[in-house]
């Protein structure tokens, strides 16, 4: 199995640089990659069109038309898996890099060490996108990717999974929550929510990127912002 990368940057010196490290990655992590370089946005999203299969986007922020925030956002509508990372000479995006869940920020020029680092846990992310919650049921087997739990709540003895579907099942929400992995945090008795999906935390609650908003139970607030941090 080998990785498609994509380096999105309007600077040909600098992609040459980044790509220049990415193969030197792959061949330190004993892996196969293939990797495809974009002058612009726009030139990216006209080839993504027909090639929707990247594994990580390395990003430049300050582009011309399309800057890479905006492209970010665009991909964020249809695509949660695709591991994005800022390239950037500032700091001044990292906020928005939080709403459409950025791996990371490099400042420029990007150190080696630190990119391999961000690389090594970017593919981490994609393989663990790789897993599956096999779940059984009365009348069926039930395979949902678990990248796509956005959340899961109880109400008596039932968990419903709200994923691309809704799933409920009879079971407790303890049970599933050994099924699952440190993306998700179990915010009170009633629900566990996927850390990757969220887009704000108040004291009050939980907002998703696709809106959903849940309640935050009293004295979570400190918890769930501390796994939020240990997730980056």
């Amino acid at each position: 199995m080998y990785y498609q990368i994509a380096i999105c940057d309007d600077s040909k010196i600098d992609t040459q640089y980044i790509t220049n490290f990415v193969k030197c990655w792959a061949q330190e992590a004993n892996i196969s990659v293939h990797i495809d370089a974009f002058p612009s946005a726009e030139a990216f999203l006209f080839h993504y069109e027909e090639k929707k299969d990247y594994d990580i986007l390395l990003l430049d922020v300050e582009m011309g038309a399309m800057n890479g925030v905006t492209l970010a956002k665009t991909l964020r509508k249809e695509n949660d898996t695709i591991q994005i990372v800022f390239l950037t000479g500032y700091s001044d995006y990292i906020s928005e890099g939080y709403e459409v869940a950025a791996l990371h920020y490099l400042l420029k020029p990007v150190q080696k060490e630190k990119l391999f680092s961000v690389l090594y846990r970017a593919l981490d992310k994609v393989k663990k996108n790789e897993k599956i919650l096999n779940l059984e049921t009365r009348s069926e087997i039930l395979r949902i990717p678990i990248y796509e739990i956005r959340y899961a709540d109880v109400t008596g003895n039932y968990v419903t999974i709200h994923a691309k579907k809704d799933y409920t099942l009879k079971m407790t929400l303890g049970k599933l929550e050994k099924l699952l992995d440190e993306r998700f945090y179990r915010a009170g008795r009633s629900v566990i929510v996927n850390i990757t999906n969220i887009s704000r935390v108040t004291k009050a609650e939980i907002k998703l990127r696709d809106g959903t908003v849940i309640a935050l139970p009293r004295g979570a607030y400190e918890g769930i912002n501390r796994a939020i941090i240990n997730m980056r």
